[in-house]
């Protein structure tokens, strides 16, 4: 079974060379930069032959790291990108957007301002059509905008739409993180969109096996089917060892076929990203 992570972050220091915009320190998942090399370290150990990389928030609009580690380690990772939104200049970029090596699509947060601004005042419509019209699929954050994302999926059936952390937030533990779930399901019927099962152990009350997590995460499967479901980690901010975010869906949900878990663990993720990677065995 290849295992590709669907959802990593590196970062760098907040430093005058490259700062951080102001107040969003708070917000980063560790205190210390995560390196290429520390992931690659983890991934290793934890038997993951390779990763998305999520370019984080907290840096701004900033691509650099990710790209370099990816250029670097094509064998291991691949970018999904972050493009800013505010700006007549930046219109036009997403046709040139999968010429970068390494990148593989767009990341976009509508959890925070100013780009949940941004999403319900309709400045960010020129971003779907572009992106449909280059074939550049989107990876989104939007919790508690889910009416939205099913106007765009409707309107744009050629755009590859994928669901971040399965829809939910990052504050809320146990049941309460999942109250939209029904709203998740329901976007299953949309064939261009898929959901991503990533950083669902930090939602959870109880430890590994993490049994609140299994019937939440059967009723993603059910409804999106194991082909556009995408196993993640966002290991920076795990409360367990990466093995175990890996064991949840290799070893402890009960129901699964082999075939689902290769869809699942990765096959799923990589043809929906038309991402080929060629398998290298991994120490566990």
């Amino acid at each position: 079974m290849v295992i590709v992570d669907s959802h990593l972050h590196l970062w760098g220091a907040d430093s005058a060379e490259r700062p951080w915009p102001p107040g969003r320190a708070a917000q980063a998942h560790r205190p210390e930069p995560v390196s290429a090399a520390e992931l690659i370290d983890e991934m290793d150990r934890a038997g993951v032959h390779a990763a998305v990389l999520i370019p984080p928030s907290w840096e701004g609009d900033k691509n650099d790291l990710a790209l370099e580690a990816a250029q670097r380690h094509p064998d291991r990772f691949a970018v999904m990108g972050r493009l800013p939104l505010e700006g007549p200049d930046n219109r036009g970029r997403v046709a040139t957007w999968l010429r970068a090596p390494g990148m593989l699509g767009l990341r976009l947060t509508f959890h925070l301002d100013p780009w949940r601004r941004s999403l319900a005042d309709g400045t960010t419509d020129w971003l779907w059509e572009e992106a449909e019209r280059e074939a550049v699929p989107v990876m989104v954050a939007m919790p508690g905008a889910l009416a939205t994302l099913d106007h765009i999926a409707t309107r744009h059936p050629g755009l590859r739409i994928v669901i971040d952390h399965a829809g939910t937030g990052v504050t809320e533990r146990g049941a309460a993180a999942f109250a939209e779930l029904p709203a998740v399901c329901r976007m299953a019927r949309h064939e261009n969109v898929a959901v991503k099962l990533s950083g669902l152990p930090a939602l959870s009350l109880e430890p590994f096996p993490f049994r609140d997590l299994h019937e939440p995460i059967r009723r993603l499967l059910d409804a999106f089917g194991p082909r556009r479901a995408f196993w993640g980690s966002d290991l920076t901010r795990l409360p367990c060892r990466y093995r175990q975010c890996v064991e949840l869906f290799t070893d402890a949900l009960p129901g699964l076929t082999e075939e689902d878990r290769r869809w699942i663990m990765g096959q799923g993720l990589c043809t929906w990203l038309r991402w080929h990677i060629e398998a290298k065995e991994t120490p566990v």
